[in-house]
This record gives structure tokens, C-alpha cells and sequence, in this order.
């Protein structure tokens, strides 16, 4: 039985080379052919911005917090309304490895990975980036979420009339 399983084994695994050994080889000549990649692939990291065109980062430092190998450092300030943002953010992609836990992390949706893969540089100074660097003028993969909208300063409303809110419930009312 068992040398029956092995025999097998061998020639299922010679049929697979044989059944490649005669194909042309496939060779992207990079700089002028570039692979399109995956639409889910996640490369580099942007900071996006709210449909309102303000920065969506609340440096909440959850980001940071849940990075793996401690790439992300920001300071955060409020304004005089009270709306907190970065005050600078920095990433260091040579520490990176782009495991997309930050965008995961991030509540307002401000981080969020696009496929731009072409970010390799000699000079390890060159990559890291500053929040100037990072910030897009759009509000990327979700451009009607305002995170204000939902929670923050923003919100005025007396508590369970915001938006996919429930009235709260008088918890003397469950008693029996």
C-alpha cells in the first residue's frame, strides 16, 4: 500500500514537470512591461481625506499601536473648534511590511493602502515619509464616509438620533 501511495506521489509530481518542462518562459521586461497587479493587492500607504476636503486622521495613535514592527509616529493637536488631527505623521516604509494592520486599525478610515508598489530607493533617508507626503487630495475606496458625521464635534444630536443609532433604553424599564 504504502509503495503504491509513493509510486503515486512520484509520478503525479513527474507529470507536473513534464507538463511545464516545454513552455516558453514568461519574462516581463520591467521597466517598460509592467505587471498590473491584483485589484486587492495593498502596497503603499496614503492618508486620505473626508468628502468636506479635511483631513480625516484624528491621530488617534491606534495605528501606531497596532503596527508590528513600530514604523508609524505621529503628534496630535486640536484646533480651536476642538477637532483633533496629526500634527505630523510619519512613516518609515524601510521598516515596513505592509501588513495593512494600520488601515485596519484606523477608525476614521484616513490610511488606506492603494497598489503602488514602486517605492524602493537607495538612500534608506528617502523613504520615509512626512504627512505632506502621504496625503491625497481624495477620499479614496470610501469617498461618502465623514467621520464626523458619525461621531466627533461634529455630532449636535441628543444621544441615539445620529445616524444608525438606536434610542437608549431605560434600563429601569428592564427590571422586573
Amino acid at each position: 500500500m504504502s509503495v503504491i501511495n509513493d509510486t503515486k506521489a512520484i509520478v503525479i509530481g513527474m507529470w507536473t514537470t513534464w507538463k511545464h518542462i516545454f513552455r516558453r518562459p514568461v519574462t516581463l521586461q520591467y521597466p517598460e512591461e509592467k505587471r498590473i497587479p491584483y485589484p486587492r493587492y495593498r502596497a503603499r500607504i496614503v492618508l486620505t481625506r473626508d468628502p468636506d476636503g479635511g483631513e480625516r486622521c484624528v491621530a488617534c495613535y491606534l495605528c501606531s499601536a497596532a503596527c508590528p514592527v513600530d514604523c508609524i509616529s505621529m503628534q496630535s493637536a486640536a484646533t480651536e473648534e476642538g477637532r483633533r488631527y496629526a500634527l505630523w505623521f510619519r512613516i518609515n516604509f524601510s521598516r515596513c511590511i505592509f501588513c495593512g494592520l494600520c488601515a485596519e486599525a484606523c477608525p476614521t478610515m484616513a490610511i488606506q493602502m492603494t497598489p503602488d508598489f514602486e517605492i524602493c530607493n537607495r538612500d534608506i533617508m528617502n523613504l520615509v515619509y512626512e504627512k505632506e507626503d502621504l496625503l491625497i487630495d481624495g477620499c479614496g475606496k470610501s469617498p461618502e464616509y465623514n467621520f464626523y458625521h458619525h461621531a466627533g464635534i461634529g455630532v449636535t444630536q441628543r444621544r441615539g438620533a445620529g445616524l444608525e443609532e438606536k434610542p437608549p433604553v431605560d434600563v429601569r424599564s428592564l427590571m422586573p
